[in-house]
């Protein structure tokens, strides 16, 4: 299912960038803010915190179809209004976003079959 391998995918990808988040932060002093870049983005050892907890979950939701467009729709919902808010205005979120968004509510459903 294209919601399940965008779940794995996507949860696989938020792990990496927690985990090459502490690389550039440490682990230290668990501040909001931070001087720190991985690439151009700033990160702090909160933000992968966050970052480690929404790959989990993705992963965990890849499972089956419902969890991964349930989680999906979640995760995409929070940033979308994380986004909106301007609490971190950043483009990958919104992208993050609308990709969680579209894989949650598009795509194939399972169609109750006819009773005769």
């Amino acid at each position: 299912m294209p919601v399940q391998r965008f779940a794995q995918v996507f949860g696989a990808v938020y792990l990496l960038v927690g985990l090459l988040g502490f690389a550039f932060t440490g682990f230290g002093g668990f501040a909001a803010t931070s001087d720190d870049k991985l690439l151009l983005f700033g990160v702090n050892p909160l933000h992968n915190i966050v970052h480690l907890a929404v790959g989990a979950l993705w992963l965990a939701s890849s499972r089956s179809e419902a969890s991964a467009r349930a989680v999906s729709i979640l995760i995409g919902a929070v940033y979308l209004a994380v986004g909106v808010l301007g609490l971190f205005i950043n483009a990958l979120h919104l992208a993050s976003a609308g990709l969680g968004l579209y894989f949650g509510l598009a795509g194939r459903r399972h169609a109750v079959a006819p009773t005769a």
